[in-house]
């Protein structure tokens, strides 16, 4: 029958159902719920008297839990046991309606009450059956996730899963009720699917009580299916594979720092002991791991300029660059430290350069700017990310990097054979030496040649040694002569166009070039291979720098441990004769053991003198034996000083380490010292000993001035004075120090138009004159070029490339390297190049007679297997 208020009327059943199984405080509050058909479940919907109408499915007080007496708020006859609420009062079954309102979700904590999960472990203690969690109807909560937590532990005894279900909030938008069902529960999205979903009723719905907390109002325990048994099945529940917070945080960094997922597992597993006590299962660290990468990509460009300006933060000398395209996409990104524009400035004189590196998540190649410091060891001066490789990209990339970077252009330049990079170079870098990488050259040589360099042939060895001993061009040009004779290879194609390029790779070509012994892009190859080792594969822009950053560090503390060798490590005499102990003293303590095998080597050599300390000839002791295009003697010429030796092997200009034919006529002259001529700054101790263009001249080895101006050595003179007062007392210092910085902001937009005759004009104008257009200096950029807004719409990161297949960490191939296509031989006279139609020896020679076509099925002519009606041929 209808009840007042809107209500209707509980069946006996149901009512004496409630009222043996709810304690008596809660039957009359939930008789004010009517039973409602909601996808075969029974829904209990709040309507009590004087309540309105629910108007929505997720708003409205008709919510609301009615005046339900729980837990704390019970008067003196309550008890509380087991942690269900009980209620002994006599209550009517139509109660007030408790409206909670705009209370908390979740309810304050008291020292005094008792958990639900320890009244369930206390109350198993008595019974000692049954199941240890117990979620019965009026089970009292503090909040949703408490009651989550403590009905997944009960389905974890049970042996199913649980999930969230229907909610339903108040008019201010609070949640006041919520259902946690089986993970079985409700139907498939699509029929005939993988869906576990098989209608099950399993559930328990929780309510609000009126002191802020929730508790079970109805609890359903049957299941349609069946139940998982042994722990292995139960941990593929998905509430059963919960990843807490601190792990998820263990596997983030590890897998920023490029660790497989076995291994995070194998390190997950041994914080828990061993793997078999992970709580989770390797198929949901997967699927965490693919959850965090959608994170991380998320707003990447944002992320990249904030990570750009917290780098600038903590290194005021970190300068960035971005080159957008027509969209407001990010095309090149290139970014180079304090650190690196230093290193640059000493030994930015020869650089490697190479784009085969593309383990990020836009597939965009990234090069790296690479040398070789004074300890030998690379140096990383700046990376790029760039999305094509076009010939003006290349162009804008050296044009923005040495701009960027205010210092003149390099000597020499080592790269792949990529034809862009080749023409942007010789547009861009006018005074740089272009030399391709020997090892990109020789690549193909092995997949070309063939049979020529298998193991155990006489060629390979002898191949091997003409390209990478020769010294000089008569003895390459002769070698190669008389390796093509030996080996009849005089047609060979690869070796013919591998010869016509030899200006561009062979180290003959290259002696009067300073290297820095560098015959290929080995060490950006190498810096290469070594990000591989903290990037992982698919990784965003913003992850890639801050894993270039980490790597960029570990680089910097290895020079670090090289220039305390250098300063404190003891040194190991070969010979133990006075020029070996000045080089000690000078070199660093690698490059003195780079000179070690250099005094070694002149053993190896006879002196012959020609004219009395003016001119020697180096002759190898081994002439007889060794092949008869190799060069076995060497000119040394001796200025009348004897402080420049020169040699035609070309080392010293090539290497910048004086070479075994020079040192020995060194050593035969008695020289106690090595020639100042003959000792690179970059190879010594005092590398670093490089002013800025502007202060050059104050250089303790610079020598004297080449320019001069009054009222230059006027305010040089007066800032000594200044400097020598203010550096009497504290006092003084602090005086002296903010008078200079004050003056020094006066006169910065005063000094901005340059008149050119200052002594720093001067200079800089005489070595833009003598090293071409493009080396020109320049001092830094405004703050708005570098510093681009966060959030900007414009701004947005490159277009993603999808590829098929799990993210690759190869090296990506050149196209000048990939297999070629077998060559095709004439017929008639087996020369390659051209066809039997074309071949110049063909003269008239007829053409060979089609032949008639046989079927395969009855082997006779004139027919074919598709047209044939005879029976088959037996």
């Amino acid at each position: 029958m209808d009840l007042p208020g809107g209500g209707t009327s509980w069946s006996a059943d149901a009512d004496e159902v409630l009222s043996s199984s709810l304690p008596m405080g809660l039957v009359g509050g939930l008789k004010d719920y009517e039973g409602r058909e909601d996808t075969g479940e029974t829904m209990l919907t709040g309507r009590g008297r004087g309540s309105s109408d629910l108007g929505g499915e997720g708003m409205g007080d008709s919510c609301e839990i009615g005046d339900t007496e729980v837990a704390s708020g019970a008067e003196d006859n309550d008890t509380v046991e087991e942690g269900v609420a009980v209620s002994n009062a006599n209550q009517s079954c139509w109660t007030k309606r408790v409206r909670v309102g705009k209370a908390a979700d979740v309810r304050e904590p008291s020292s005094s009450r008792m958990t639900a999960l320890e009244a369930s472990v206390r109350a198993f203690v008595d019974k000692k059956s049954g199941n240890v969690v117990n979620p019965s109807i009026g089970t009292s909560f503090d909040s949703v996730e408490e009651g989550y937590e403590f009905y997944n532990l009960y389905s974890w005894e049970v042996g199913f899963g649980v999930r969230y279900a229907k909610s339903r909030l108040n008019v201010h938008r609070k949640k006041c009720m919520q259902e946690i069902v089986c993970a079985c529960a409700g139907k498939p999205l699509q029929a005939n699917s993988r869906s576990t979903r098989c209608g099950c009723n399993a559930m328990i719905r929780l309510l609000r009580s009126d002191d802020g907390g929730w508790y079970v109002c109805e609890h359903r325990s049957e299941h349609n299916h069946a139940l998982s048994v042994i722990c292995g099945e139960k941990l593929h529940w998905k509430s059963h594979r919960h990843i807490d917070t601190y792990t998820r945080d263990l596997v983030k960094q590890l897998r920023e720092n490029n660790i497989s997922i076995s291994k995070v597992y194998s390190v997950v597993g041994s914080f828990f002991g061993t793997i078999r006590d992970v709580p989770f299962t390797k198929r949901s660290l997967k699927t965490l791991c693919g959850k965090l990468n959608r994170e991380q990509s998320l707003n990447d460009a944002t992320k990249t300029i904030d990570v750009f300006n917290d780098m600038r933060a903590e290194d005021p000398e970190f300068k960035y660059s971005v080159q957008v395209d027509t969209e407001g996409r990010i095309k090149t990104l290139m970014w180079a430290t304090g650190r690196g524009i230093e290193q640059f400035k000493c030994f930015g004189d020869v650089v490697t350069f190479d784009t085969t590196y593309k383990t990020n998540l836009y597939d965009m190649p990234f090069g790296l700017f690479v040398g070789v410091n004074n300890h030998f060891q690379s140096v990383i001066f700046g990376g790029v990310l760039i999305s094509d490789e076009k010939v003006e990209t290349f162009k804008w990339i050296f044009t923005e990097f040495f701009q960027m970077l205010a210092a003149p252009q390099p000597k020499t330049i080592l790269t792949d054979q990529a034809r862009s990079m080749e023409i942007a170079i010789a547009d861009v870098m006018l005074r740089t030496v272009h030399r391709w990488c020997k090892w990109h050259v020789l690549k193909k040589a092995k997949e070309s040649l063939g049979a020529l360099l298998a193991k155990g042939s006489e060629f390979k060895p002898e191949f091997s040694k003409l390209v990478h001993h020769a010294v000089s061009i008569d003895e390459f040009e002769n070698g190669w002569a008389c390796m093509l004779e030996k080996y009849g290879l005089q047609k060979n194609a690869f070796l013919a166009q591998l010869y016509e390029v030899r200006g561009k790779w062979a180290k003959p070509y290259f002696m009067g070039v300073f290297c820095a012994k560098m015959t290929s892009t080995q060490r950006s190859e190498s810096a290469n291979h070594l990000l591989k080792g903290y990037v992982p594969p698919g990784c965003p822009m913003h992850l890639f720098i801050r894993q270039y950053e980490k790597m960029q560090f570990d680089r910097d503390f290895e020079e670090s441990y090289q220039e305390k060798r250098t300063k404190l490590g003891g040194v190991v005499l070969k010979q133990n004769i006075p020029i070996e102990v000045h080089a000690s003293e000078v070199y660093t303590r690698t490059m003195f053991e780079k000179f070690g095998e250099v005094l070694y080597g002149c053993g190896s050599y006879d002196l012959i003198e020609v004219k009395p300390r003016l001119e020697y000839i180096a002759r190898h002791i081994k002439f007889q034996s060794r092949e008869k295009w190799c060069k076995n003697e060497f000119v040394i010429t001796v200025s009348e000083a004897a402080d420049e030796f020169k040699c035609e092997c070309g080392t010293f200009e090539h290497y910048g380490m004086v070479c075994s034919h020079a040192l020995k006529v060194m050593i035969h002259l008695k020289l106690r010292e090595l020639p100042a001529k003959h000792v690179l700054k970059r190879w010594t101790k005092d590398a670093r000993d490089i002013l800025p263009p502007e202060y050059l001249r104050y250089q303790k080895d610079h020598g004297p001035l080449k320019y001069s101006s009054h009222r230059h050595n006027t305010l040089y003179l007066l800032a000594l004075d200044v400097v020598k007062l203010g550096d009497s007392n504290v006092e003084a210092y602090a005086l002296a120090e903010e008078k200079l910085r004050h003056v020094k902001v006066q006169l910065e937009p005063v000094a901005a138009v340059r008149d050119g005759l200052g002594l720093s004009d001067k200079e800089l104008a005489a070595d833009s004159a003598g090293s071409g257009v493009g080396n020109k200096q320049h001092f830094g950029r405004p703050e708005s070029e570098h510093t681009i807004s966060q959030g900007s719409d414009v701004f947005p990161a490159a277009s993603k490339k999808w590829l098929a297949g799990r993210p690759t960490t190869s090296r990506d191939k050149a196209p000048y390297e990939q297999p070629s296509k077998r060559t095709r031989f004439c017929s008639i006279c087996r020369l390659q190049g051209h066809k039997s139609t074309t071949c110049p020896a063909r003269g008239d020679v007829p053409k060979a007679p089609r032949k008639s076509p046989r079927c395969s099925k009855c082997g006779l002519t004139g027919h074919r297997k598709n047209t044939c009606s005879n029976p088959p041929k037996v």
